[in-house]
């Protein structure tokens, strides 16, 4: 899949667009915390927010790494992290820690190419094996329709993501 003609070409569930607007202004609302970690390890802000609603649902109290509570190391993959100092951690702590486990720090083309490319490795290309457009990318537009990976490992065929996909998003934020 070619993500930039994908991204361009895209169009939004009028269905699921009023709740997609709704998402991008919370992330919007959260701007502060992600711009702490942008400041922190160049990171866009959008891309931390876009991340932590599809991990977390924007939730402040949860590991960026997969949804943990943030008053133990992660439990769920990957589990451990962040490997150095103690719970609880702080949410920017358990962010920046989840990006540089991605080494996303050390990223200099944020080209939506390669924002695409690194979402969807963020979640694994399980998708992208099965030749499927992934619902954490394309979720709520017309590039989706179903299948998913219900649990790690386990794909349902059959199975609508219910969450808006970052490629979505990302279209609302930038």
């Amino acid at each position: 899949m070619d993500y930039k003609a994908s991204y361009e070409l895209l169009i939004i569930n009028p269905s699921r667009e009023n709740d997609a607007n709704a998402i991008a202004d919370k992330i919007k609302q959260s701007k502060p915390s992600y711009d702490e970690v942008e400041a922190l390890i160049k990171v866009p802000w959008y891309v931390t927010g876009v991340v932590h609603y599809r991990e977390s649902s924007l939730n402040f109290k949860r590991h960026l790494h997969n949804g943990d509570p943030l008053n133990a190391r992660t439990i769920h993959v990957p589990a451990g992290y962040p490997k150095t100092g103690n719970p609880p951690f702080t949410w920017i702590e358990s962010a920046v820690d989840a990006l540089k486990l991605k080494a996303w720090h050390t990223c200099s083309d944020w080209s939506i190419e390669n924002t695409l490319n690194l979402i969807e490795r963020y979640n694994g290309l399980g998708y992208k094996k099965k030749g499927l457009p992934s619902p954490y990318l394309w979720s709520w537009s017309d590039l989706y329709h179903k299948g998913k990976y219900v649990a790690d490992g386990k794909f349902d065929p059959n199975y609508v993501d219910e969450q808006c996909g970052a490629a979505v998003l990302l279209k609302l934020l930038m």
